[in-house]
């Protein structure tokens, strides 16, 4: 008599755990069946700015699709790789826009920026001495509100002369 309770247990046990698990297969089939069909919105544009070295040209067009500045410009940025102790000139041209450049430390700290060059133009010319070495981050922008347009950025490392 023992030994047909113990198979009434395991039969309704097993019964009932297959139950159990019928009720999950389908309960996680019908789950994702839904997430397959759930609207999937990806960013349109990913933060990957592009590598610059020294003395070579960039020209590029500012656009809409450029970072917001929220002062109703925008800016693109650029990265590269200084040493400590360089000394470096960025000089930034636009007969489109009035540009503004700056450099960012890796950290995001503002180095330096120049809004309007010496010549009296609005285009840029930043000049700065390097004080530890990483990844930098050279920020075009327009000034303000203007929307942009085609532009030229030069970097160059300073050489010191031999005397």
């Amino acid at each position: 008599m023992r030994f047909g309770m113990v198979i009434r247990f395991v039969y309704k046990w097993f019964a009932t755990f297959t139950v159990s698990f019928e009720k999950l297969a389908i309960g996680i089939a019908l789950c994702s069946l839904g997430l397959q069909t759930l609207p999937v919105q990806a960013e349109s544009k990913v933060y990957n700015p592009q590598a610059i070295t020294s003395d070579k040209v960039v020209s590029d067009v500012l656009t809409l699709d450029d970072i917001p500045t929220g002062d109703g410009g925008f800016a693109r940025d650029y990265f590269v790789q200084l040493e400590k102790g360089d000394q470096v000139t960025i000089d930034l041209t636009s007969d489109n826009f009035d540009s503004m450049v700056m450099l960012i430390a890796g950290d995001g700290a503002k180095i330096a920026e120049n809004d309007d060059g010496p010549d009296g133009s609005t285009n840029s010319l930043l000049f700065s001495r390097i004080t530890e070495g990483g990844k930098y981050i050279v920020r075009v922008r327009a000034y303000g509100d203007t929307s942009g347009g085609e532009y030229t950025l030069k970097l160059t490392r300073l050489k010191p002369t031999m005397k």
